[in-house]
């Protein structure tokens, strides 16, 4: 298991800082961990299932 801090989460997605927070409140984007008094972290298998998630949407609108 990894854990990614924002930066390493804004690669790996291609979405800004405000889009994953945005998508967290809504409960559309996996929750953050913390790591200690003021820093957080996703997990990483997390965040690649839902990068598989929204592939399949994309796949389940085009059929």
């Amino acid at each position: 298991m990894r854990f990614l801090r924002l930066k390493e989460v804004m690669a790996l997605t291609a979405l800004g800082r405000s889009s994953i927070y945005k998508f967290m409140s809504e409960g559309r984007f996996p929750q953050t961990i913390s790591l200690g008094d003021r820093a957080v972290a996703w997990v990483e298998s997390e965040v690649e299932e839902w990068m598989h998630e929204r592939l399949s949407q994309r796949d389940e609108k085009q059929a």
